[in-house]
């Protein structure tokens, strides 16, 4: 792949790896004119999506694509978009396709592709790219404003919760990540990050004026922008009277420097380079390091006891 040098805030950047969501209403409006746009995969067919990701391939080198993960628990299955995008990947048996299956709410995930999209313009490799999903998702907080919470199981919500959902005119605020919290509003405050953020407002119903009269004040956000209500938000808040929010990191260079602050590995399964403890590409763990192994060795092999005679 050929390195093209370019310069943002100062972060030297090079072709971009190409970030991909599920959805169109994922995608977010660039914060500059140097942010690359988002791909959308899988397409309406199986073979317009085979076309697509291929020619994502030819261009980039390499395509991280990140979906919201499902739901846990026995009803859980795994969308549609995501088996066509395995079938995909299997068909063109290509090991440049990274699939992160990110537990966040839409519109918390539509931030971190946004992230990932300013940081794919800088000097980090695929692997280090998509292995810092995992890492920039613990600095996002993904919430709503809810109007019941009598669908929501993505939260723990107690009886008590539930039964205040009947009342009428009943406000809940609910944040799924980092931490999940639900509270009542105004009856208690919801934790905000203790870092400089740009609040996302996915307007709804209820109206979103608490979030933006009192929830960003509060987090002390450094900007707040309104952006569309995205389509999979009602069934990932299980009802239609919400307004999402999420904040996060916006600058490039404080993202730069979270991510290059982490040691990097190598992945012993592909060769590609990755922070954490799993490749985001092939999804394999990031073995002990030698020394732990070599302490662990002489405690499997334990001498037996004497007997007696």
């Amino acid at each position: 792949m050929v390195d093209h040098p370019a310069a943002v805030n100062g972060v030297v950047c090079s072709v971009p790896t190409a970030i991909a969501v599920t959805s169109a209403d994922l995608v977010l409006p660039p914060l500059d004119r140097g942010t690359p746009p988002a791909a959308v995969q899988p397409l309406d067919t199986l073979e317009q999506s085979l076309n697509g990701m291929h020619a994502l391939i030819e261009q980039h080198g390499y395509v991280v694509v990140l979906y919201p993960a499902p739901a846990t628990g026995p009803a859980a299955a795994e969308q549609p978009d995501v088996r066509r995008l395995r079938t995909v990947r299997s068909v063109l048996e290509s090991d440049r396709i990274a699939l992160l299956g990110i537990d966040l709410p839409p519109l918390g995930l539509a931030l971190l592709a946004q992230q990932l999209r300013q940081l794919s313009m800088c000097d980090f490799s695929p692997g280090v790219l998509a292995s810092a999903a995992r890492l920039l998702a613990h600095y996002i907080y993904a919430g709503a404003l809810l109007g019941s919470v009598a669908g929501l199981d993505r939260v723990p919500v107690s009886m008590k919760s539930h039964a205040k959902s009947w009342v009428p005119g009943a406000q809940f605020a609910v944040l799924a990540n980092p931490r999940p919290q639900l509270v009542r509003v105004g009856e208690e405050e919801l934790p905000g990050p203790e870092f400089g953020t740009r609040l996302l407002v996915a307007a709804g119903q209820p109206p979103s004026d608490w979030v933006t009269a009192s929830l960003a004040p509060a987090w002390r956000v450094q900007g707040v922008a309104t952006v569309p209500l995205p389509a999979q938000s009602t069934r990932w808040w299980g009802t239609g009277r919400l307004a999402e929010f999420a904040a996060g990191l916006f600058d490039v260079s404080v993202l730069y420097q979270l991510v290059s602050s982490v040691r990097r590995e190598e992945c012993h399964w592909c060769g590609l380079e990755l922070i954490g403890d799993r490749c985001g590409f092939c999804a394999a763990p990031l073995p002990p390091p030698p020394e732990l192994g070599q302490a662990r060795a002489p405690a499997a092999v334990r001498a037996l006891p004497r007997g007696r005679t």
